[in-house]
């Protein structure tokens, strides 16, 4: 099959990763809503969004050209579009710089070069040492935890031109989430990573223990960084609540994940970790209007 004779619009969706693309701007999202005060700027919320939405989209493309000999190895990714064939390793690094300077071209003079260069620090991280580590150490998951959770911080600053200690929480949140999240999934496909010459933890590992104690604790660190927001935010008493039951029920997933390791547990878990961000950011929207 010949590189992109059969490309479509859908293809190049796909090198955008949507569901990460999509978790990475609401999280913005999320930090946009505890930094800004009062009523919310509609033009520079939505601007914000595109920017670090087409940002992500860049380090995804250009995440699909890096990996795309080795995905071609694993039966889960062996379908997308660079390994099949459809669209060609450059073909996917263009789409990547086009997105790439798309968003930065947006964030830096209509939101501000703060965000600019939050998003670009993400990309660099994502594309030139997470992807790399993938093949060398386990400790790129951890290492990975960086720029997904630095868009938070971006939209953080979008709303308010700066960092300070307000964002750290919601930083923390994103941080530790990611680390049950992820190591949930290479649970479930973990031969196939294997076979790809990725080096995840549940894939060197025989057991399991060390996967499974790891989603415990950053679970339960999920939990205690949300409720740190209490420090920083003004919030009603909906929050402790709403944010105890939340992640009390994504802690739970994980224990019953570390006491009976097995792929029902792991995808469990990996559900209660998809839906765990887009709850809190209901909740944020309560606490920002309420």
């Amino acid at each position: 099959m010949a590189p992109d004779t059969i490309a479509s619009w859908r293809h190049y969706v796909t090198l955008a990763k949507p569901e990460i693309t999509f978790l990475v701007t609401i999280s913005a999202l999320a930090g946009y809503l505890v930094g800004s005060s009062g009523g919310i700027d509609a033009l520079n919320v939505t601007v914000t969004m595109v920017g670090i939405a087409l940002c992500s989209a860049c380090a995804s493309a250009l995440n699909h050209a890096a990996e795309s000999r080795f995905d071609a190895l694993m039966d889960r990714t062996s379908g997308r579009p660079v390994p099949s064939g459809i669209i060609s390793p450059s073909r996917a690094r263009w789409f990547g710089y086009l997105t790439g300077a798309a968003g930065l071209g947006l964030l830096c003079p209509l939101v501000n070069p703060l965000t600019a260069i939050l998003a670009s620090v993400t990309i660099v991280l994502y594309v030139f040492v997470y992807t790399p580590l993938k093949r060398k150490t386990t400790l790129n998951t951890l290492v990975g935890t960086l720029p997904g959770a630095i868009p938070v911080i971006g939209g953080y600053a979008a709303a308010t031109g700066r960092i300070d200690l307000a964002a750290l929480p919601l930083f923390a949140v994103l941080l530790f989430w990611q680390m049950p999240h992820f190591l949930s999934l290479a649970w479930m496909y973990r031969d196939d990573y294997a076979r790809g010459g990725f080096q995840m933890l549940p894939s060197v590992e025989e057991d399991g223990v060390r996967t499974g104690r790891q989603s415990l604790i950053f679970a339960l660190a999920t939990l205690g960084a949300s409720l740190t927001l209490i420090l920083v935010s003004d919030v009603t008493i909906v929050y402790p609540i709403a944010a105890i039951i939340l992640g009390g029920y994504f802690c739970y997933k994980a224990l019953s994940f570390h006491l009976d390791r097995n792929r029902h547990t792991a995808k469990q878990l990996f559900k209660a970790s998809i839906w765990y961000v887009p709850a809190m950011l209901v909740l944020m929207l309560f606490e920002h209007f309420a």
